[in-house]
């Protein structure tokens, strides 16, 4: 087993020498680093950087949720243009990329897996735009500075999904606009959300369950009872 990288550079070789350039089947606009197999990506994360205890390499993938939320920032860019926007446990970068592209005054990039931040900074300069990362958690941080907070299918654990609830409702409060894309995974809290735009979007068999997943849009309703998750 390999040692594991060293640096932010090790990173971007690995995820140059893994992935190819190319664009969501939903979002054309964008082209993206990644993975056209899921199962080698998956090794070769384990084997070359298991030593640094990376999580699964969820950056390497256009997920649907993603996929919904990056298609409405482009055809509504009033959502987001002129504001500060943070896209939450970014992945790949895709819905932070269509944020800049739709206007966003600044976006941040925010994910805890260091290959994520290394994949974001590679997507943003392929698509020609500038977005700040940081691998900071910030599910416990505050968010007055944002403007607009951006989540790209994060609610497919039951403990990840109560702390993004919280955090997004803390932040609804506070009257930042929360916009989550997402098929409804297991721990998606529909109840809490407005559905604002809906989509049917192609996918892999590897990933998903069906060669098309229909995913929406959401925006969280800011006084809707607690933001615990049951």
């Amino acid at each position: 087993m390999s040692a594991g990288p060293k640096d932010q550079s090790d990173y971007t070789r690995f995820i140059t020498a893994n992935t190819k350039l190319l664009a969501p089947p939903h979002v054309p606009e964008i082209r993206l680093h990644l993975a056209e197999e899921s199962l080698p990506i998956w090794q070769k994360t384990e084997e070359e950087l298991g030593q640094m205890n990376v999580p699964p390499p969820f950056w390497a993938f256009a997920w649907a949720g993603g996929q919904a939320l990056a298609r409405y920032l482009l055809d509504h860019p009033e959502e987001v243009a002129g504001k500060a926007v943070l896209d939450l446990g970014t992945g790949s970068g895709l819905t932070a990329i269509a944020a800049k592209m739709a206007g966003a005054k600044s976006v941040l990039a925010a994910d805890i897996d260091p290959l994520a931040v290394a994949s974001v900074q590679l997507n943003a300069a392929a698509n020609g735009v500038a977005v700040s990362t940081t691998d900071r958690n910030l599910l416990d941080a505050p968010l007055e500075e944002f403007e607009a907070v951006l989540v790209g299918d994060l609610f497919y654990e039951r403990e990840l999904a109560g702390r993004v609830l919280a955090c997004l409702a803390e932040a609804g409060r506070k009257g930042t606009r929360i916009l989550v894309g997402d098929p409804q995974r297991s721990y998606f809290p529909t109840e809490r959300f407005d559905r604002v735009a809906e989509y049917k979007v192609a996918v892999t068999r590897e990933l998903e369950d069906a060669l098309v997943k229909r995913s929406s849009v959401w925006a969280l309703i800011p006084s809707a009872g607690s933001a615990k998750q049951d």
